[in-house]
């Protein structure tokens, strides 16, 4: 409605400007001069499809535009902002950018860190970097383990768990076709599979949470038929039980009652137009071990496809207990994602968004080394999600124990997000985040498709030619040594020595006095201390 508007307003100062020209005095013609230039850029602006701000905002539109030319400090504090308050730096923004749409990635000067600075990272490179074939296929990251008979080979860079409902089925959609045009993964959230993740093929991580959107029953449980069927279909290709989300770990998911739409509702098998509030804990299991007992469950009803979870890492006794349980059961998931503190959310409390959950590194690290302290490291891969945007993301996040890794909020921004942090007001200026028709009309599927997929493959190129750099010739060459880290103005150390690794089966042999207290205490039939 707004852009039809803006149109109409114009077209009709046109016409009076234009009448008055003819009818009265001649000056009127430098009125219906600025009025036709005003309504020539509208109409312009409505009919293109590559900008999302100027097909909903045609002409004031521009003024995001404008702002940008300004730097750094109104770029900074009016756009550089991401969607949950945590800022993404300059570099990285126009990094993202600069990448979905295809254009130069490098910049002039040095960097923009103060590498003095405490907490500063990075990789020390190799006076022998080794060669990147060109036109060598990326790296990829068989997901699947002993039990498991349809394995995955995942690619290093995903789309991480956004749903239908969060996001518009515009932004879903162009999300879909660019992860099957990249030939990569897409999570589909908890708030169910639905159409628009089917419609352009893309291989999907069918996630459920603790609400079991799309296998529900009539009274909010676990529908084990319903899940089968689905998880039968061809883009299926892993399943994914959802434990906790880094943004609001303790909570589950939140979509506000504005966004309960009529096709929400019928997705989701909610009530529409009332907020959805997923339960914080599940009902299909109370224990680590029937956990475990039910994550092997889903594997056999999705016919042998990969099963695992996803948590932000609480309590290190509850992951050695869930561990415990792995070992004593003899089952295994096929996959662990690991999603940081720092992760992004349309929808949350300040508390849980700032003060509630492990961040990235030490959360990976914890289950790294709990999977190789039992004796489970080779049978379950591990997925990376939180705040990852680069290659150097990529391949930190590899170096600290992970395989692969998810990306949300970038994934947002290659279709076309400017993180206005209205994503729980249904009012987001792009049609990212929205239910409202009209405003996800302005997100064009086909040009915003292939922006995700130049963003993910120049990413992932990034990160492979950074471990040539490391003199890597993969990512399984990567190691904790690799990765620097600033801890007082006059000592820098490697993350093989700021942390403790344990050697494989070192729980189950003698564990080490740092964990001895919580091995000992893992109850894999009590998630309670």
């Amino acid at each position: 409605m707004l852009p039809l508007v803006t149109v109409l307003v114009l077209a009709v100062l046109t016409a009076v400007a234009v009448g008055g020209a003819l009818l009265a005095a001649a000056g009127w013609w430098a009125a219906a001069a600025v009025a036709g230039a005003l309504l020539a850029v509208a109409v312009h602006d409505v009919v293109q499809r590559q900008h999302a701000i100027l097909r909903y905002h045609p002409v004031l539109g521009h003024a995001r535009f404008l702002l940008e030319t300004v730097r750094p400090e109104i770029q900074q504090y009016f756009v550089e902002r991401n969607y949950d308050g945590r800022p993404f730096d300059r570099a990285t923004r126009t990094m993202i950018y600069q990448r979905a749409k295809g254009t130069h990635g490098d910049q002039a000067f040095g960097t923009e860190r103060d590498v003095n600075e405490v907490g500063y990272e990075y990789l020390p490179h190799s006076t022998a970097p080794v060669p990147v074939a060109p036109g060598s296929a990326p790296p990829r990251v068989r997901v699947g383990g002993p039990d498991c008979t349809q394995p995955y080979d995942m690619a290093l860079l995903n789309v991480s768990a956004m749903s239908f409902g969060s996001l518009s089925a515009n932004a879903v959609l162009a999300m879909n076709r660019g992860a099957a045009a990249g030939g990569f993964a897409h999570d589909t959230g908890e708030g169910g599979l639905t159409e628009y993740h089917l419609r352009h093929g893309a291989d999907l991580v069918w996630e459920i949470g603790s609400g079991y959107f799309g296998t529900r029953t009539p009274d909010g449980d676990f529908d084990p038929a319903r899940f089968k069927d689905v998880a039968a279909l061809p883009t299926v290709r892993m399943v994914e039980l959802k434990l906790s989300q880094g943004a609001k770990p303790g909570l589950g998911g939140v979509l506000p009652a504005a966004k309960v739409t009529a096709s929400i509702a019928r997705a989701r098998g909610v009530p529409e137009g009332v907020a959805c509030i997923s339960p914080s804990f599940h009902r299909v299991f109370a224990t680590p071990r029937e956990l475990v007992l039910f994550v092997g469950r889903m594997r056999e009803l999705a016919g042998g496809k990969p099963a695992g979870f996803k948590l932000c890492v609480g309590s290190r006794r509850e992951l050695l207990a869930i561990c415990r349980a792995m070992v004593e059961e003899g089952i295994t998931p096929d996959f662990i994602v690991v999603d940081g503190s720092e992760g992004g959310t349309g929808a949350a409390p300040l508390e849980y968004e700032d003060h509630v959950g492990t961040p990235l590194t030490e959360g990976l690290i914890t289950v790294h080394n709990a999977l190789v302290g039992v004796g489970l490291r080779d049978r379950v891969r591990i997925g990376a999600a939180g705040k990852v945007a680069s290659g150097v993301d990529v391949v930190k996040r590899l170096a600290q124990g992970a395989d692969y890794t998810n990306a949300a909020r970038a994934m947002m921004m290659a279709v076309g997000c400017i993180q206005a942090q209205r994503c729980h007001t249904n009012t987001c200026p792009v049609g990212v985040a929205t239910q409202d028709p009209r405003r996800a009309r302005a997100l064009d599927v086909t040009d915003k498709s292939e922006r995700v997929r130049r963003y993910q493959a120049a990413t992932v190129a990034q990160a492979v030619q950074v471990m040539a750099s490391l003199g890597c010739t993969g990512p399984e060459q990567l190691h904790p040594g690799m990765l620097m880290r600033r801890i007082t103005h006059t000592d820098t150390r490697s993350y093989a020595e700021l942390y403790e690794w344990l050697e494989p089966g070192e729980l189950l042999a003698e564990a080490p006095r740092s964990w001895a207290a919580d091995w000992a205490a893992a109850d894999p039939d009590s998630f309670r201390p």
